[in-house]
């Protein structure tokens, strides 16, 4: 009796197949011959087909999962951008420091110092260069300052830093009028005209500045005076 149920099984799973020609000969599975196994060696070589009813099709929560990373990659992209895009430096007005006045048969010599701020409101270091600083009296240039190399500025981060120009006043009439001991303030307006150049993150500018600041010609040493910036 149990041979007889093993055969029924058995053949029920063979009938099971279908047909193949559509004319109720039932023909066995070409896979597994009617035995309902597939024979060894050929795992490798056999390929499952799925219904597409088949639940492992339509896996849960797909949509949830596809969201939450359009969601993570747009957060990154937002924050790498609030981080590293370029912002502003800021350069604030030249102010003097101090000035020294020596006087010569033929000119007048003048050291003036001069303090220069910068602010970085980037969240990357900066590199200052190129700065190139020329003082005119007038319309002649009596002075010039370059620096090839100026200074670093930490991320979000404010420096200051000095600026010494050495100044020669040739003209007859400005010579007079610094060593003259019959007037007791010498006072010369000077025009400063500022570039520097600022570097990061692969991005280059050029800054500019127009100063006006005044100084007494006629004294070793002055203090800080008011200025006008020019923007």
């Amino acid at each position: 009796m149990t041979i007889n149920n093993k055969e029924n099984r058995r053949l029920s799973k063979w009938l099971d197949y279908g047909s193949v020609n559509g004319e109720g000969q039932w023909d066995p599975c070409p896979t597994c011959q009617g035995t309902g196994r597939i024979p060894r060696g050929q795992e490798a070589q056999l390929v499952a087909v799925i219904p597409c009813s088949d639940q492992r099709l339509k896996p849960r929560h797909t949509k949830l999962y596809v969201c939450l990373s359009v969601l993570l990659c747009l957060l990154l992209c937002s924050l790498i951008l609030f981080f590293l895009f370029p912002r502003s430096i800021e350069v604030s007005a030249i102010t003097l420091q101090s000035s020294l006045i020596y006087f010569t048969a033929s000119d007048v010599q003048m050291m003036v110092t001069n303090k220069l701020n910068l602010s970085n409101q980037n969240f990357v270091t900066v590199q200052v260069h190129d700065l190139d600083l020329q003082v005119l009296i007038y319309d002649s240039v009596v002075g010039k300052t370059k620096m090839p190399n100026v200074t670093t500025l930490l991320p979000r981060s404010k420096k200051v830093f000095t600026v010494v120009t050495n100044m020669t006043i040739e003209d007859p009439g400005l010579n007079a009028y610094c060593k003259s001991s019959s007037i007791q303030i010498h006072t010369l307006f000077l025009h400063l005209q500022m570039t520097i150049r600022v570097s990061y993150l692969s991005h280059g500018e050029q800054l500019s500045m127009d100063t006006y600041e005044y100084i007494d010609c006629g004294t070793n040493s002055t203090g800080p005076h008011a200025f006008e910036q020019l923007h």
